[in-house]
């Protein structure tokens, strides 16, 4: 194993627990999926987010976007964050959704990698890019 591939390793080992510890968080009344997020920044520091269920299912808040608002109210600049790590419970890692593939393209670094895991040795990952492939990006 590389140096780098180590570092990689010990990112995902130490977002992945983070993004299981947000989950205990999680307002899930109606899915009852506690999901957790964790993100790093490029300068190291770590941000979570869970998702917050409504009764108005549109309003839901994900895990992936909770964390990236938190990490952009502790002052992360767009581009700022090069992985970010989901955690769903169960024993299948999922992609996140559409309307949070739009929001990390706009605001994880390019290149950024999207992990997610769950309860058993299994992950997946993709980079941004590839999780919103022909992307609208805006202005």
């Amino acid at each position: 194993m590389t140096a780098e591939q180590a570092r990689v390793r010990e990112a995902l080992e130490q977002l992945a627990a983070a993004a299981r510890r947000a989950s205990a968080s999680a307002h899930a009344p109606f899915s009852r999926m506690r999901v957790g997020a964790a993100l790093r920044t490029v300068d190291g520091e770590v941000h979570h987010g869970c998702n917050v269920e409504s009764a108005s299912y549109g309003l839901t808040q994900c895990a992936e976007r909770n964390a990236l608002g938190t990490a952009i109210t502790a002052g992360m600049a767009p581009g700022g964050a090069d992985m970010l790590v989901i955690y769903l419970p169960g024993n299948t890692p999922l992609p996140p959704c559409g309307a949070c593939r739009q929001v990390m393209l706009e605001l994880l670094a390019p290149g950024a990698i999207v992990v997610a895991c769950c309860d058993t040795e299994a992950i997946r990952s993709w980079s941004v890019d590839e999780l919103l492939p022909d992307a609208f990006r805006g202005p």
